[in-house]
């Protein structure tokens, strides 16, 4: 019998993804008891429900005040993600700076002439409730995001604040576009976005497009989400985006394969990794381990003890070359380009995904759907949970032991 305090409780599934897994539709539904894959396909759906949520609160006091001096999203994992896409979907020629605050309270100089927009899927995190709290004690404008009936809409409504309630369904990192809408819809009542409600109903449009492609009944060779997961499987996911936009989605990969399919990962501008971290497809795990690769051999008795890098790159492209921006598309495209054939060469595998859409908010949705499923069934390719995470549940006790009885 395992002991709940050796560090191993509750941690099931096998080191070898299995391929036939993720073509047992009832198996797979069976290893996520808690719905992720449902929670996941309802992201079009979370784009309408919290659009409409967000719609039916009064956010004019938001801009009673003019242009405020910066805003301040405020939140912890997915919450604080919201932030980083406020940000992109403003663009390079919004007039204020817009500044994601992953930690307890807001930054020493935010006052009354900012606004904060605490967000946290479950009304309680520390994080939100800090930053909501010192919004308040300071005069700065703010709004509140998250489950209906939680301390944070108590604390907004002390604080006379406008509070979006987005019901919790799931855990945070399942519903990132409930989140993200009224983020949004916050931005746009401060005049720092433009996003129509066409925008936001293609947007939904895709993610149910994209929910259907990797629906999990579709086998592995038409489902795009299972191709990338079992391509993964083994590796070392390196994922980098060509541009802001599509940098947050690498981000956004990178948090999903950790939590859901508990891969170590490295995620992050491809213009940084162009600096130095490009030097990884030459080390150890990259063209140090392909160049002794025999294509010819039996993968099973050859590999089972070799890990490499597999490379995912997200493009963007951008929507109109002539916009401002941080730096030209075509020195994006050809930095893509670039990283593409250095790893060709060094024969490190890599996927490339690339954003479609009419709006920065569908090119980014475009960018996020598929590798979000594609984290689940990487997950369950090796028999694990994707929702139950042991690791948090016992860091959350050692972090608190009075609320479990330890003194």
């Amino acid at each position: 019998m395992v002991n709940p305090l050796d560090g191993t409780a509750g941690v099931n599934g096998h080191r070898i993804a299995d391929e036939a897994l993720l073509d047992d539709e009832k198996s797979m539904l069976g290893n996520d008891p808690g719905g992720m894959l449902r929670a996941t396909a309802s992201a079009g759906a979370q784009v309408r429900e919290s659009a409409a949520l967000a719609a039916e609160v009064d956010l004019s006091m938001l801009a009673d005040e003019g242009r405020p001096r910066a805003v301040v999203v405020a939140g912890i994992g997915t919450a604080g993600l919201t932030g980083n896409i406020l940000a992109t979907v403003a663009g390079p020629r919004c007039p204020v700076p817009i500044i994601g605050h992953r930690s307890a309270g807001v930054p020493g100089w935010v006052g009354a002439a900012d606004v904060v927009i605490a967000v946290s899927a479950s009304g309680r995190s520390p994080e939100a409730l800090a930053a909501a709290e010192a919004a308040a004690r300071r005069g700065a404008r703010l709004v509140a995001i998250g489950n209906p009936g939680s301390e944070l809409e108590a604390m907004a409504e002390r604080a006379r604040a406008p509070f979006i309630g987005v019901p919790r369904r799931a855990p945070a990192r399942a519903t990132i576009w409930g989140l993200t809408i009224p983020v949004l819809f916050a931005g746009r009542a401060l005049g720092l976005v433009k996003v129509t409600e066409a925008d936001i109903a293609e947007t939904a449009t895709r993610l149910d497009a994209d929910a259907e492609r990797c629906r999990p009944a579709a086998d592995s060779f038409v489902n795009p989400a299972k191709a990338l997961a079992l391509g993964l499987a083994g590796s070392v996911p390196i994922v980098w985006g060509s541009s802001p936009l599509a940098t947050v989605a690498a981000r956004r990969f990178g948090d999903t394969l950790a939590a859901n399919a508990r891969y170590p990962v490295m995620a992050g501008a491809l213009g940084e990794a162009g600096r130095g971290r490009v030097g990884l497809l030459d080390g150890v795990f990259g063209g140090l381990a392909e160049t002794n690769r025999d294509i010819f051999a039996d993968p099973e008795e050859t590999e089972e003890n070799v890990t490499r890098l597999r490379l995912v790159v997200f493009r963007d492209g951008g929507l109109n070359p002539e916009d401002d921006a941080d730096e030209p598309v075509a020195v994006e495209e050809r930095r893509a380009d670039a990283i593409q054939t250095l790893a060709e060469r060094r024969g490190v595998r890599c996927d490339v995904l690339t954003a479609e859409g009419g709006s920065a908010l569908e090119r980014l949705a475009s960018l996020v759907a598929v590798p979000d499923f594609a984290s689940l069934y990487l997950a369950l390719a090796h028999g694990l949970d994707p929702m139950a995470v042991p690791a948090i549940s016992e860091m959350k006790e050692l972090v608190n032991p009075i609320a479990d009885g330890i003194a």
